[in-house]
């Protein structure tokens, strides 16, 4: 099994590179954020590898890194996702991202990839958000609350504030963001008017 693969460029296609090594080209798939990243033809490059073993054929799957190499292996294992969405949705998201649209339960994001419609979005959110949450960025707090107001376990002046502030404008993530700073500022039995206002506050910030 081939794990990583140190070479020179030979040419480009849409969505695949030839590494050669040693004299041998390897034809490799990648995400289109992967192959920006890549250096011109005629330069080194190293590819962590994913080898994917049919009866029928073999392919190389390429990532810049070790941990993309894990967001594909990830995303592979969430049925609907083949080797062609999970390429588009590492093309679409950057890593970080990615790990913050579905610790936040943020559909619409992951519905931006090429091949990825609502149920699918929703399917991957389900299925990978206990892993999200050790490659997000963002606070844990904020993702408690998220998965508490999907389920519909927040308290009411927490998911009140967080309706008042979606009902003024703010994005979903973002009101949950600033009503998760309030709670910490104001405590747990904060009313909903005092958590709308101390949200309002940091989102002037």
């Amino acid at each position: 099994m081939i794990g990583k693969l140190r070479g020179v460029i030979d040419s480009y296609g849409e969505s695949h590179v030839v590494l050669d090594v040693h004299g041998v080209g390897y034809l490799v798939h990648c995400s289109a954020r992967t192959l920006q990243s890549l250096p011109p033809t005629g330069e080194a490059a190293t590819l962590s590898i994913e080898t994917y073993v049919r009866e029928d054929q073999i392919r190389l799957f390429g990532f810049f890194s070790d941990l993309e190499r894990e967001w594909f292996r990830l995303l592979l294992e969430v049925q609907g996702v083949g080797s062609k969405v999970g390429l588009a949705v590492l093309s679409t998201l950057k890593i970080a991202d990615l790990a913050n649209a579905i610790a936040l339960g943020d559909k619409a994001q992951l519905a931006r990839a090429p091949g990825v419609g609502p149920k699918l979005a929703q399917r991957i959110v389900t299925e990978l958000k206990d892993k999200a949450p050790a490659f997000a960025s963002v606070d844990p707090a904020v993702i408690r609350l998220q998965g508490d107001l999907a389920e519909k376990r927040a308290p009411r002046p927490v998911s009140d504030a967080v309706s008042a502030l979606i009902n003024l404008g703010y994005g979903e993530i973002q009101a949950s963001s600033a009503v998760a700073a309030a709670v910490r500022a104001a405590g747990d039995n904060a009313s909903t008017e005092t958590l709308i206002r101390v949200s309002l506050k940091e989102l002037a910030r």
